[in-house]
């Protein structure tokens, strides 16, 4: 494992995070990191979208929801979401509140180009991770020491890490984009 490089800012920089919808996330993130772009999960927006529709109607909402986060551009989202609102609008109203409710952070993605996208779009990657964490402490009730604890989530997070040899498709074209985007904000851990 490599070496994180040191900002010039002593100050943490976070460009883009992804958050699911637990209630007062976003604006807990914007309080502390008012320069971060927030993007809700869309993953976790469809299971909530889910939680509300009756089971013998999954298959058809999750056809009709599947066009709205497809879309290639914030405008054609949003007229999917619309057609989406006729077709199921009066049978869930809750669905269609909670998309326009959370509009603004399920769309921040489209502020960015496709390859981007595919990485900001949901928290799957961190919860995966956490799930990893959580196996190796499910077995023990309790921690003599708080050291304790770290060192088995530190040697966990290891062997989590060896496993972890895919590359990120188009890495060097995300970087550059996000140069584009982030500019100077980027560049004290891009030239270190």
């Amino acid at each position: 494992m490599g070496t994180v490089p040191k900002p010039r800012s002593k100050e943490l920089t976070i460009l883009i995070i992804c958050v699911d919808n637990l209630k007062g996330f976003s604006e807990a993130i914007s309080a502390c990191y008012p320069n971060t772009d927030i993007q809700k999960c869309v993953v976790h927006q469809i299971r909530n979208s889910l939680k509300y529709a009756s089971y013998k109607d999954y298959k058809a909402v999750t056809a009709d929801l599947k066009p709205i986060y497809k879309a290639s551009t914030e405008e054609a989202t949003r007229a999917e979401l619309d057609k989406f609102e006729e077709a199921w609008g009066a049978k869930y109203p809750t669905v269609i509140r909670s998309w326009r409710n959370n509009w603004d952070e399920l769309v921040a993605l489209f502020r960015y180009p496709v390859e981007m996208r595919k990485l900001i779009y949901t928290t799957n990657m961190i919860e995966s991770y956490h799930r990893q964490l959580r196996k190796v402490t499910k077995g023990k009730s309790i921690f003599p020491t708080d050291d304790s604890l770290t060192k088995m989530l530190y040697l966990a997070t290891m062997e989590v890490t060896k496993r972890w040899t895919m590359r990120v498709q188009n890495w060097g074209q995300v970087l550059s984009q996000l140069s584009i985007y982030f500019g100077e904000r980027l560049d004290p851990y891009i030239n270190s």
